[in-house]
């Protein structure tokens, strides 16, 4: 398959990615590290510090696995894509992180603790910043359940979705914003590279990979059918 037709299946989730991701790179010109990570964790409140931890629970490697395991039960090629792509992204990721070994900002900012506001009850981890993992995993459940989808205007509800479960990782002080950033370009541009060369292959679009574990293939069916008769 090739990868424009990839592209033209989340071309509403791309469009308005790419303009929230050339906004970020317009941040980060003008504001350093420091400024706009004090500048998200002066925003707080008991609210936020209460459903942030439930948000960032949504990039949590489970939650795609959770996902994948309700999928398989409808489309064992949509799972499939969903499973595979997780698992390729979250690799890179994880690869990535000791490579790079960037510090979190609880060890960055460790003498101006007294100053940044943590959510209670949050393990704060110290290394491996860089990129955001939960980030990666988001963006590409994100990108696989736009791709999927008929009507491509979920594809705002999961761009939403990500954006929020990066946004929480730099609320809770688990990483700054170019950690964040960098997850999401890898999240979206790994996934659709994958999904080109993974769904252009002719086994996946048989009738038994187009068929759930709740919901038997057309020609079962008419088997089954047949029998009645």
């Amino acid at each position: 398959m090739e990868i424009k037709i990839v592209i033209k299946q989340i071309k509403q989730f791309l469009i308005l990615y790419l303009v929230i991701f050339l906004a970020c790179l317009v941040i980060k010109l003008f504001f350093s590290k420091s400024t706009i990570y004090f500048s998200v964790n002066h925003f707080h409140s008991d609210f936020t510090d209460v459903i942030f931890p439930y948000i960032t629970d949504l990039g949590e490697g489970w939650t795609t696995i959770f996902i994948c395991l309700i999928v398989i039960l409808f489309n064992y090629r949509n799972a499939f894509l969903l499973a595979t792509s997780y698992a390729l992204t979250s690799i890179i990721a994880q690869i990535i992180k000791p490579i790079v070994n960037a510090p979190r900002p609880f060890l960055f900012f460790k003498d101006q603790l007294s100053n940044i506001h943590l959510v209670k009850g949050v393990e704060m981890l110290r290394h491996g910043s860089f990129p955001s993992g939960h980030t990666v995993t988001a963006f590409t459940a994100a990108v696989v359940g736009t791709y999927l989808c008929r009507n491509k205007n979920w594809g705002y509800l999961f761009l939403l979705l990500a954006l929020l479960v990066g946004f929480s990782r730099m609320y809770l002080s688990e990483h700054f914003f170019e950690d964040v950033t960098a997850g999401s370009l890898l999240g979206v541009f790994l996934t659709i590279f994958w999904l080109a060369w993974l769904d252009g292959k002719k086994f996946l679009h048989t009738p038994k990979w187009n068929r759930g574990l709740l919901k038997p293939s057309k020609n079962i069916q008419l088997k089954k059918n047949a029998k009645i008769v």
